[in-house]
């Protein structure tokens, strides 16, 4: 069985892409604070996460710098050869959920410095809200 459980805070705001089949791949960096630490060791290890499809558009949409969040998801190695010959091998989480892990009120109203609203182009000019289309209850994790 494949599967990992994480909760932390975007390093950096998540990077949208298109995989050119039409599918949305979206990439953040996770920060996960160790529960106990020795002497000299890192306080936190860092994980590379992806999105796809609807989840990276969702991430892409709420979530920033700082935002803490939990996922689930599965590890995935991948390995290539650099130009100088070596094989280069690096870790990456396959997002299969992902939620807040704070309230907007928890966090003081902002996160990471930045509003938890949606990003600007995402909100209907003025009201504040956010249109949702219809039939897409299903797809909305806080329902």
């Amino acid at each position: 069985m494949n599967k990992i459980i994480l909760m932390g805070r975007l390093t950096r705001d998540p990077e949208m892409r298109n995989a050119g089949n039409g599918t949305s791949v979206c990439r953040y960096s996770l920060a996960v604070d160790r529960r106990f630490r020795r002497e000299g060791e890192p306080e936190a290890d860092f994980f590379n996460c992806t999105a796809f499809g609807k989840s990276a558009e969702f991430a892409d949409k709420y979530f920033r710098q700082g935002t803490k969040i939990l996922i689930t998801g599965r590890i995935q190695s991948d390995n290539y050869t650099n130009k100088d010959g070596q094989k280069v091998y690096s870790w990456q989480v396959i997002v299969d959920e992902q939620e807040f892990a704070e309230s907007k009120n928890a966090s003081g109203s902002t996160v990471g410095g930045a509003s938890a609203q949606p990003r600007p182009d995402a909100a209907s000019a003025g009201s504040g809200f956010v249109d949702i289309k219809d039939g897409i209850e299903e797809d909305l994790p806080f329902i």
